[in-house]
């Protein structure tokens, strides 16, 4: 990876804060959380957040017509050729790319799950609510846990789980807002077994019994996801901890706050109160403190929906950045660095060859 002159981070932070102010409105739970991260990892999830967000609003707001999926496709083949559209968010983005080797399968879940947004596509089973979770938040999960330096697949696949889980929180809390809108997230199957019809539920949606307690077992789902993701958030870095806890506890407590709302998804929306906010953030301070004491326990199991995210990550040590070009000693001695190891591999590969030659010389054979 190339060093960036003064000028490369000058526009690199005008960038980066023109994602920041596209997220102030709408992502306030994500804001709250990052917080908590290392800036080495706040900066570049912005920059991931903010183009997740620009992609989502192209399709939500312009519907997935082929113009739209082709537009945010030319952006992306710009992207991953490292020569990106002249957009703030498109240049930040292309750079965490690069710079965390992010392989080109999650974004294009990603925009994937959008599109089936678009469509207005129904789920008949959980499995399949599953499949579009793990599009539109497992992949994020998955891009989070790259930038920060986690590649093993457990540990992937725990990031797929609490993005998986988040996005289930806000099914749960969304009934009503999404089936006004004429969007339907819930289990087709799960609501014929409740005596619920699908298309009169979304002509008249009003709180049921039934209902609750379909949104009780998405809860109950979620939960589960939360647990096993917790295993994987021990494994982290350790300055990487507290953030992570805080937004699977702040996501959390949405589920929760759908219960003390007696699951009416319809009529009410779960909101969490400030104050909580603050006393989940300091339960992510001490959760990060405990897992020091902690070892991570590697858990097999993973959303069978989300594999093919977990397997496009391949393991990727990066090579050491040049000194920036103004510091001379060190650029001086790094390239005497590159000479000896290439003139070591010249000498391997010397040593190789006359070892063939030996093995394959014919007088050698006759003796």
């Amino acid at each position: 990876m190339r060093q960036l002159s003064p000028e490369d981070l000058r526009l690199e932070a005008e960038d980066l804060n023109t994602c920041r102010i596209k997220l102030a409105n709408g992502s306030r739970t994500f804001l709250a959380a990052s917080r908590l991260l290392p800036r080495r990892v706040r900066d570049p999830a912005i920059a991931l957040y903010a183009f997740c967000r620009e992609a989502d609003d192209i399709i939500d707001i312009g519907g997935a017509t082929e113009g739209n999926l082709a537009l945010l496709t030319s952006r992306l083949d710009a992207v991953y050729r490292n020569a990106p559209h002249e957009t703030a968010t498109d240049r930040a983005f292309s750079a965490i790319v690069h710079r965390f080797h992010i392989p080109r399968t999650l974004p294009d879940a990603l925009i994937e799950g959008f599109a089936w947004d678009a469509d207005g596509r129904r789920y008949d089973t959980f499995a399949d609510v599953l499949a579009y979770a793990t599009r539109v938040a497992g992949s994020v999960g998955a891009m989070m846990a790259l930038l920060m330096g986690a590649r093993d697949k457990s540990q992937l696949a725990r990031a797929c789980d609490l993005g998986i889980a988040m996005q289930i929180s806000n099914i749960a809390r969304d009934v009503g807002e999404d089936a006004r809108a004429g969007r339907l997230y819930l289990p087709l199957a799960w609501m014929r077994d409740a005596g619920l019809d699908p298309e009169s539920f979304l002509a008249d949606p009003r709180p049921s019994p039934e209902l609750a307690a379909i949104v009780e077992r998405l809860l109950e789902a979620a939960d589960s996801l939360y647990r096993r993701a917790a295993r994987g958030i021990s494994a982290l870095p350790v300055d990487c901890r507290a953030g992570i806890f805080a937004a699977a506890y702040l996501y959390g407590e949405i589920g929760n706050e759908v219960r003390r709302n007696n699951h009416d998804s319809i009529t009410k929306r779960a909101i969490v109160p400030a104050k909580r906010k603050i006393e989940l953030a300091a339960k992510a301070a001490l959760s990060a403190s405990l897992s020091l004491t902690q070892t991570p326990i590697d858990i097999p199991e993973r959303v069978f929906e989300a594999a093919y995210l977990v397997d496009a990550v391949h393991p990727y040590t990066p090579e050491p950045a040049l000194p920036a070009w103004w510091n001379i000693p060190a650029r001086t001695a790094r390239v005497i660095d590159i000479f000896e190891r290439l003139e070591l591999r010249e000498r391997e590969a010397q040593m190789i060859r006359l070892a063939r030659a030996e093995a394959y010389d014919p007088s050698s054979a006759e003796a």
